[in-house]
């Protein structure tokens, strides 16, 4: 419960593999590279500044110390001659009347704004400093005989590029990362490759696939194919197993129509019903059996597909009308296995109601096709169990058109899953019955 309190405080990471990996890699190495910059600018950086600075400060007393023994600023800068040329300073007195110069500092200049800390604090006298972005600093205090300009090497109180620490521990962290992710690029390979892999073969698709890659890698790729082969095995099974039982059940049920061909038209009737019937039910398993292994994957254009299956309907004599047809391009699709679908909703939309709206859209990574009729519709609680084999919804549609076998949505859902999509029901907002949408990602 703690864990779960945090995470709603903690970034949230990428979806993909790569972004994840990424992320793993460069956090430590940007924490390590603030720590140690943190640590240097604060430790070394400053501290080596402030003794530099101190070590300045002690020779201002030294000169403030020989000034204040003479009479007149001559003098001082005679007495000072021999002392300033050894400690590399130029000094003069500010004439009368001259104005002190203001302080000058860039805001990037961090140990700058240390030096002139320490000047401030150590020299009781100090009036400004100016650190201009030459080599030379100049700084203003005053002594007995007036104030003094001193002009001195930057390097007397801070130490020479002391940014290269950071520039080359920047450059070689930049460089390491690169390197890392080529390497760890090739580690998640094998993974994307058995991840596409997967999504393929849940859309219905085979790609040839090998396990590559490290051990537990090739170990999931393995149990991969043996999964997908099983798979197929069952489904081959089950497709030979309802062909062949429907297929038996043909030949009692021809002798059956046959036999009945004999009798009055009038007695023959309701068993002609019941075997007509049987004969829907067996089609029926036989689709279902079937689902999308008899087909393969082709490029197919969902606007003419559609409109093909309007028009048979319509010539049918059935109130099935195409409303809207947007994205005319091809896609890969079972195209048997989408208009016997697609066939199917609009069976359904007919049967339990008088006319049928048909409506393809085809996104840049998504197609829908959707199907409203204006029947009884299903409630919302019940559709969950209307696309679930061998389902009856008796209370939700009209039981006087027909009972069927509970195998029309199951049969569209299964299609849709094969492409990698879903069918979603729901209630039409222009006709007021059903709304089927099978969604399928591309």
């Amino acid at each position: 419960m703690k864990f779960d309190r945090l995470k709603r405080y903690l970034p949230r990471l990428p979806s993909g593999i790569y972004g994840r990996a990424a992320l793993i890699m460069l956090m430590p190495i940007v924490l390590l590279q603030l720590v140690v910059s943190v640590a240097f600018i604060r430790r070394d950086l400053e501290d080596i500044t402030k003794q530099m600075s101190y070590t300045m400060v002690r020779e201002f007393q030294l000169i403030s110390a020989e000034i204040a023994q003479t009479s007149t600023q001559d003098e001082a800068l005679a007495r000072l001659a021999p002392l300033l040329e050894p400690l590399q300073i130029t000094l003069r007195f500010l004439a009368e009347g001259e104005a002190i110069p203001p302080d000058l500092t860039h805001f990037e200049d961090y140990s700058g704004g240390i030096v002139r800390q320490t000047f401030r604090e150590a020299l009781p006298s100090f009036l400004t400093l100016q650190l201009p972005r030459a080599r030379e600093i100049s700084t203003v205090f005053d002594t007995t005989q007036g104030p003094v300009q001193v002009e001195f090497s930057r390097r007397r109180v801070s130490a020479a590029a002391p940014h290269q620490l950071i520039v080359t521990m920047l450059f070689f962290g930049f460089f390491l990362v690169v390197i890392a992710m080529v390497y760890m690029r090739n580690q998640l390979r094998p993974i994307k490759r058995l991840a596409d892999a997967a999504e393929a073969f849940g859309r219905g698709r085979m790609i040839p696939y090998q396990p590559r890659g490290a051990t537990e890698v090739r170990a999931a790729g393995a149990a991969f194919i043996d999964m997908r082969a099983r798979i197929e095995r069952q489904i081959e099974q089950r497709t030979l197993m309802l062909s062949g039982v429907s297929h038996d059940l043909r030949t009692p049920l021809t002798r059956m129509k046959l036999e009945l061909a004999f009798f009055d038209e009038a007695d023959a009737a309701p068993l002609l019903r019941d075997v007509k019937e049987m004969e829907d039910m067996v089609n029926a398993f036989l689709d279902f059996s079937r689902g999308v292994s008899s087909t393969a994957m082709e490029q197919t254009d969902p606007c003419k597909l559609v409109e093909e299956a309007v028009q048979n309907w319509t010539r049918q004599g059935k109130n099935v009308l195409l409303i809207e047809a947007v994205g005319n391009r091809t896609v890969p699709l079972r195209a048997a296995a989408v208009r016997r679908a697609l066939d199917n909703l609009i069976s359904n939309a007919v049967r339990y109601g008088t006319r049928a709206r048909v409506s393809v859209t085809v996104m840049q990574k998504s197609l829908r096709l959707r199907v409203e009729d204006d029947g009884p519709g299903i409630p919302e609680d019940l559709r969950g169990d209307a696309i679930r084999p061998f389902t009856r919804l008796d209370p939700a549609r009209n039981q006087d058109l027909g009972t069927g076998v509970g195998l029309g949505l199951a049969i569209v859902a299964d299609i849709a899953r094969a492409h990698g999509g879903t069918l979603r029901l729901g209630t039409s907002e222009a006709l007021g019955g059903l709304q089927a949408d099978i969604v399928i990602a591309l």
